[in-house]
């Protein structure tokens, strides 16, 4: 099935209004119940010139979400934080995701529990943070429902989540390029031979280890990623492309190998194939 991708940008968000939203009386707590869900927002303490903060989305049993890139299905989280005060940056990492296939496709997602690191800049620094922040994301077994939750965190705010955050900053996939002499890397990307642009790619991977690779490409581009020759190479489709396509444009290669992962760009011509 093709996937239908998001830019890799995406963790990004800059906050450009330090007011709070209008009709606000209440302030809102850290951590509010969901649909088979419990989503917090963890106090990490400093990080340089930064404050540390967390996402904790608890699931229940049976119960998975979603990465940045949902796959074949589902709902990726979806953040504002508008309302926050004293915030000039929050920065989303991302731990690296499991690949999940059933009957509905191939799925990229979280599953009992995922933490996701922010690291804050404020507009003033050395001055108290408030980060309010509305919240969406997919809460999925069978089917898959919306969750919508209302957080605030004052920051400082102590560093009680500092463990977690920092367990869940080890899964965040580091850049590396390509054929990087490692022991988890993604060595070469190739033309795709046939009849759809694509490429092979062809990957090393710690003994015994069952590696996965996820692509993420712009927008309104479509690429499909299977493993048809074995453990260490796999096979990036280009199922369909905006018709006025023009390169460069940037392919994101997420390789995953149980807790460590890599991230590495590889070029497309405006026909879908590697540079």
């Amino acid at each position: 099935m093709a996937i239908m991708l998001r830019p890799f940008s995406a963790g990004t968000f800059l906050v450009l209004s330090a007011v709070s939203a209008l009709g606000q009386t209440q302030p809102r707590a850290p951590s509010a119940q969901e649909m088979h869900s419990r989503v917090s927002l963890l106090s990490g303490g400093p990080m340089g010139e930064s404050w540390l903060a967390g996402i904790e989305i608890v699931l229940d049993s049976g119960f998975k979400t979603y990465w940045r890139n949902p796959g074949d299905s589902g709902l990726p989280p979806r953040f504002d934080w508008g309302g926050s005060k004293n915030v000039a940056g929050v920065d989303v990492r991302w731990p690296a995701p499991s690949r999940h296939e059933d009957a509905a496709g191939v799925a990229h997602i979280y599953s009992s529990k995922v933490v996701l690191p922010v690291v804050v800049r404020a507009a003033e620094p050395g001055k108290p943070v408030e980060l309010a922040l509305s919240i969406e994301y997919g809460v999925c077994r069978d089917i898959c429902i919306p969750a919508h939750a209302e957080l605030g965190l004052a920051l400082p705010g102590g560093a009680s989540g500092r463990a977690a955050i920092e367990a869940a900053l080890a899964k965040v996939p580091r850049a590396q390029p390509m054929g990087e002499q490692a022991e988890l890397s993604v060595l070469s990307a190739k033309a795709l031979m046939g009849d759809k642009p694509g490429l092979t790619v062809a990957v090393r991977a710690p003994s015994g280890a069952k590696p996965a690779l996820f692509a993420e490409a712009p927008e309104n581009w479509y690429v499909s990623t299977s493993q048809p020759d074995g453990e260490n190479r796999f096979t990036v489709t280009v199922d369909e492309k905006p018709k006025d396509a023009s390169g460069p444009v940037a392919l994101l290669l997420t390789l995953v190998a149980g807790d460590r992962a890599v991230e590495t760009q590889v070029t497309l011509d405006g026909g879908g194939q590697p540079r």
